[in-house]
């Protein structure tokens, strides 16, 4: 008899939830709810079951990853490696990728950018003509058709967009144009690796501005540059725009956005008043200690070869000492150059000042007369071409080298003793050196290159003869401008931004899904029904929704909840379901709410909804 009872009361229990449930929103007609840009048609079912969706998750982190978004994006079954740097895009990351590209095309219409799709296999001629074909290196991955013809395929596309617009933009009248896309693209990498953040193929949105004045290419770079930023705001992405190098681009001015993570591949130096640079491009005032004043005196400094070394056997701080750095030329010819002890030469910075330049190997050490770990600028052997940092200008008194084996010189007086032929701006800057803009000593941070944003000038236009006709009726070459966005690599930057112990926490505006519902058991005659009935009302209320029907045990549920990431976790057991309540726990957070039925659908929309891109 009280078997009987009990199982009434539970049944009665299950009709009273389902009744709380269905008198909320589940019947609501579309035009009674908010509008949605994700409407399109009739409304249907717009959840995603568990037990069908193609999400391979894994327990144990997969030996080949080394970051975290690798191995998250793993572990979460969102991606899988097809071979070195290459990637399949599994249902949930996909999602991912359409949000943020919907992000990407809302801003470039808002600047009247406009979309287009040009071919990924491009002519080896166009390339040919813009000089880049040869330059590029082996990175380019160069392929013949069945007629012997050269082809790459596209790691950028300025020579492409270049041609399409050479023969049918034709008056300033026309101008400014920008143009854009969202394609594969691919570089022979030498060492993929690291996931998403740095493979063979890879998504980018690219986009190419062309215009008749420098006044309209500011304005078109300034406009994509404050795009930029919002992209990277709207998708949950901390981010500094940083002045760059731009590298195989070309082009005079040129600003990256940075994703600060530790597990960047960018050294990044900033300030409090909002100045930021690439070390790599970065000018930066550096704190020089100035050596003692006196005689010129050769002291012993028996295996004393490395500044460290110098610096604790004479009692002296590294910023004192200076480094000399043996290197040929791209012209061939034997140079010394010097920075701060403390500091070291960057190797895009030295390729400016230098060329092609290489390290001199011990043979060529021997052979210019110089003694590897001993060089200094005093008494060099003749015709070696001796230059220094910049910072180094203001610095009378120098601790060096003293071109024999074992000894340094202390006292070493700029102009007595020694002379530079030339000053030039090498040094990589860190943290500690003094911001060029208000000389307040700077931060240094790791980051992620997510976006950049170039002016290329006349570069492209001018090599392969896309002109336009001025207001004078003279011809002139476009005035260009580049911008790129790493759209895959955007994933890769929020994961590392938005992850604990646990898997992923994904921020609403780029999830794959905003709602997950955890039915605590698929086989209890109470719980599913009611978790049935959240999860379709969750869907006609406009929420992105999955819903765990699996029959696992809940703490494989849970994991594989916090793995994935999805922002709100709808748990639904028994002594809920029976309070009338479901539990909301916030991924990203830890909070957990109880919220009455009645009230679930509004509650998440209150939070979900605001958080949107």
């Amino acid at each position: 008899m009280r078997a009987r009872l009990r199982a009434a009361l539970v049944a009665s229990v299950a009709r009273v939830a389902l009744l709380a449930v269905e008198s909320n929103e589940l019947h609501v007609s579309r035009a009674a709810r908010p509008a949605s840009h994700r409407e399109i048609g009739p409304i249907v079912k717009r959840y995603q079951k568990m037990s069908s969706l193609y999400a391979p998750t894994l327990k144990e982190d997969p030996a080949e990853a080394e970051l975290v978004s690798h191995k998250l994006l793993l572990r979460a079954g969102m991606i899988r490696k097809t071979a070195a740097g290459l990637y399949s895009y599994l249902p949930l990351c996909w999602r991912v990728l359409r949000k943020i590209e919907g992000v990407i095309r809302d801003e470039m219409e808002g600047i009247g950018a406009q979309e287009i799709q040009v071919p990924i296999l491009t002519p080896a001629e166009l390339w040919e003509q813009s000089g880049r074909y040869g330059a590029y290196g082996p990175e380019l991955m160069r392929l013949k058709d069945r007629h012997d013809r050269d082809f790459v395929l596209g790691p950028t596309h300025e020579e492409t967009f270049t041609d399409l617009v050479r023969n049918e933009l034709r008056s300033y009248k026309q101008l400014p144009v920008t143009l854009y896309q969202i394609q594969d693209k691919f570089r022979d990498e030498l060492r993929p690796r690291f996931g998403l953040m740095r493979g063979r193929e890879f998504i980018m949105k690219d986009a190419y501005s062309f215009s008749a004045s420098q006044e309209s290419l500011q304005e078109c770079y300034d406009a994509e540059k404050a795009a930029y930023a919002r992209i990277a705001e709207r998708c949950g992405i901390k981010a500094l725009p940083v002045v760059a190098d731009s590298g195989q681009i070309g082009g005079d001015t040129s600003v990256e956005f940075m994703a600060l993570a530790d597990a960047g591949e960018a050294e990044l130096v900033w300030c409090d008043c909002g100045f930021a640079a690439d070390t790599e491009a970065a000018t930066a005032e550096v704190a020089v200690a100035e050596g003692e004043a006196g005689e010129l005196e050769r002291v012993h400094t028996p295996n004393a070869g490395t500044i460290s070394d110098v610096s604790a056997l004479l009692g002296v701080q590294e910023s004192a000492t200076r480094k000399a750095l043996a290197l040929i030329d791209g012209e061939g010819r034997a140079t010394v150059c010097f920075v701060p002890g403390d500091h070291e030469m960057n190797d895009v910075k030295a390729e400016h000042v230098f060329g092609d330049y290489h390290m001199m190997t011990d043979e060529e050490l021997r052979d210019a007369g110089l003694v590897k770990g001993f060089i200094g600028p005093v008494g060099l052997p003749e015709g070696i071409r001796v230059v220094a940092d910049a910072s180094l200008k203001s610095s009378e008194w120098w601790l060096v080298g003293a071109n024999l084996a074992n000894y340094h010189y202390r006292h070493a007086q700029m102009g007595r003793d020694f002379t530079i032929d030339e000053w030039v701006d090498v040094v990589c800057a860190r943290e500690g050196d003094l911001c060029p803009h208000c000389g307040k000593p700077m931060h240094a941070a790791r980051g992620i290159e997510i976006s950049q944003v170039f002016q290329l000038g006349t570069k492209y236009s001018e090599s392969m003869g896309a002109t336009f006709m001025d207001e004078d009726g003279r011809e002139k070459p476009f005035l260009m401008g580049c911008y790129g966005i790493g759209v895959s690599r955007m994933v890769s930057a929020v994961v590392e931004q938005h992850s604990d112990e646990r898997g992923i926490c994904w921020p609403v505006c780029v999830a794959p899904y905003e709602v997950e519902v955890v039915a605590m058991s698929v086989n209890d005659d109470v719980v599913w029904p009611v978790a049935s009935k959240v999860t379709e009302e969750l869907a006609a209320a406009d929420l992105e929704v999955v819903v765990d029907d699996r029959k696992e045990r809940p703490g494989v549920k849970f994991a594989d909840a916090d793995l994935i990431g999805v922002p709100y976790q709808v748990i639904l057991g028994k002594k809920g379901v029976a309070a009338g309540n479901a539990e909301v726990k916030v991924r990203e957070t830890g909070e957990r709410f109880d919220v009455p039925f009645a009230e679930l659908s509004q509650w998440l929309r209150d939070r979900i909804v605001p958080a949107r891109a």
